[in-house]
């Protein structure tokens, strides 16, 4: 039979957020407690007192979450380089039988040209290309018989170069949305590699989104 304690870890568990006040002591556990009562007496099948949700908060091994904490700040402080792009254009299309044909003659423009950023993620039913405002006009000009269902302006990116062995370590890239979801930073898109991880974001939020992520390299 699964333990109280059991249901109250894997609730909190299910929230960082959650987990991080209650390891930063902010959180009131009283309150706590009642607020996932509910979740907990649905979760064991019957009546669950406070007092015993109060218990199994307090002593849950929040040890781990700080040990984590700890190797984060340790792994950022690696990092080698933050680069910024400004001027980028965002189109999200419907895929089509003529979609990815249309891609190739968009790369052969684009290889034609300097310095110009291009990413394109492409799901079960459509395609994102994040792309330099200077080709903007030619791929409107190749891409002209799709359809079109977002076009984004005004908009930059932040890369962060990250150290070796990123994959090995879990929580990486909830560590920098969290910085970013808690000042209200909204972003339009992600791009990663196996080395390399990119937002895109509103060129007004710029400023302060540089400053926050070179902050995790010096905490």
């Amino acid at each position: 039979m699964i333990k109280i304690s059991e249901h109250v870890n894997q609730i909190i568990s299910s929230s960082p957020f959650m987990l991080e006040a209650l390891a930063d002591g902010l959180v009131n556990v009283s309150s706590l407690a009642r607020k996932i009562q509910p979740d907990v007496e649905k979760a064991a099948g019957k009546e669950v007192n406070s007092s015993a949700i109060v218990m199994a908060i307090n002593r849950m091994p929040l040890g781990d979450l700080l040990h984590l904490d700890k190797n984060l700040r340790l792994f950022f402080r690696k990092m080698t380089d933050i680069s910024v792009r400004s001027g980028l254009l965002d189109y999200t299309f419907l895929n089509s039988e003529t979609l990815l044909t249309k891609q190739v003659e968009l790369l052969n423009a684009i290889s034609e040209a300097a310095k110009v950023f291009y990413s394109f993620s492409q799901g079960v039913s459509e395609t994102t290309i994040v792309i330099s405002e200077s080709m903007g006009e030619k791929l409107e000009e190749i891409f002209h018989s799709e359809k079109m269902l977002v076009k984004e302006k005004d908009l930059c990116s932040i890369s962060l170069m990250l150290p070796e062995g990123n994959q090995a370590i879990y929580g990486v890239y909830y560590y920098i949305l969290k910085e970013l979801a808690l000042n209200g930073i909204n972003l339009v898109e992600m791009i990663s590699t196996s080395n390399e991880y990119t937002i895109v974001l509103s060129n007004r939020d710029l400023d302060k989104a540089f400053s926050l992520l070179m902050g995790l390299r010096h905490r």
